[in-house]
């Protein structure tokens, strides 16, 4: 085989964070990038620990590849090592993915604008009182973008307290809407007047689907339940949701969401959401 005759390289992107195997982003952006037929390739990367994060995207940076999402719990962690960040990841203090252009590695945040969108076809967010179980990576971008969409009052519910603080002075620093903290002991009380509840932690996620010890006697019928999480689309928490008479948000609705906007800073092919949706149900077994 000559080298005119040779396939051209494949663009390499990958998501990095732990655990990684129940998440179907892969097998998404993989049946998207043939869709379009792009010579490009998805792959998922479980970084153990923390320490092996700067090594991670010292790799991503040396193999070339075209561009990296980042998730659990690594979010905050990596930002040292980019190159870059832009306005929304230094309002946020997190990133979910970065773009790599002339061997510079930049880093972003759509996690809140996904969830967003996805709620958006639900309730409309203008107004909401919103609370949110823990405040991670995610969550602090979530809570963030939901104030700039519109919400007139966060509450975050988190075991960490100084985590929870920190978080709800990022949210209020950079949207002027009020955000409070309260702790999660035990089984979660909702607060009254709550009219959006969102569960930001991996609670729920395959192969484990915990429950999420919320004390539904707390939580008005008709409150629109959101989660994260997108292996199960439908958690525990969001049947437990729906039983109880809510309207619900899953993870999976989010991820096309986010996806779709990674896909076109990668690629500038503008996406159509039937493609992702159908790669997504496909990788889930739906």
């Amino acid at each position: 085989m000559s080298a005119s005759t040779l396939p051209p390289q494949k663009q390499l992107t990958t998501m990095i964070g732990h655990p990684v195997a129940e998440n179907p982003i892969d097998q998404m952006f993989d049946a998207v990038f043939a869709h379009y037929g792009l010579h490009w390739q998805f792959w998922k990367s479980d970084v153990a620990s923390e320490a092996q994060v700067g090594a991670a995207i010292g790799g991503i940076r040396a193999l070339g590849f075209a561009g990296a999402c980042i998730t659990v719990p690594y979010k905050v962690a990596l930002i040292p090592f980019l190159d870059e960040i832009d306005a929304d990841v230094k309002a946020i203090g997190a990133a979910n993915y970065m773009t790599i252009r002339d061997g510079r590695l930049t880093g972003h945040n759509n996690d809140g604008k996904g969830v967003v969108k996805a709620i958006q076809k639900v309730t409309n967010l203008k107004d909401k009182r919103v609370v949110m179980l823990g405040a991670g990576g995610a969550g602090r971008a979530m809570a963030v973008e939901l104030a700039w969409a519109g919400a007139s009052q966060l509450t975050l519910i988190t075991r960490r307290e100084s985590q929870g603080i920190e978080v709800a002075q990022t949210v209020t620093k950079a949207s002027g809407v009020s955000c409070a903290w309260q702790p999660w002991a035990g089984e979660v009380q909702i607060p009254e007047g709550t009219q959006i509840l969102m569960n930001a932690t991996h609670l729920g996620c395959a192969p484990e689907r915990e429950a999420v010890p919320v004390n539904w006697r707390t939580v008005t019928p008709g409150t629109t339940v959101v989660d994260v999480i997108t292996n199960p689309r439908i958690t525990p928490f969001l049947q437990a949701a729906q039983e109880h008479g809510c309207p619900i948000v899953d993870g999976v609705e989010m991820l096309v969401q986010l996806a779709m906007q990674i896909f076109e800073e990668w690629t500038g092919i503008p996406p159509d959401e039937v493609i992702f949706q159908q790669a997504v149900a496909k990788a889930l077994g739906e």
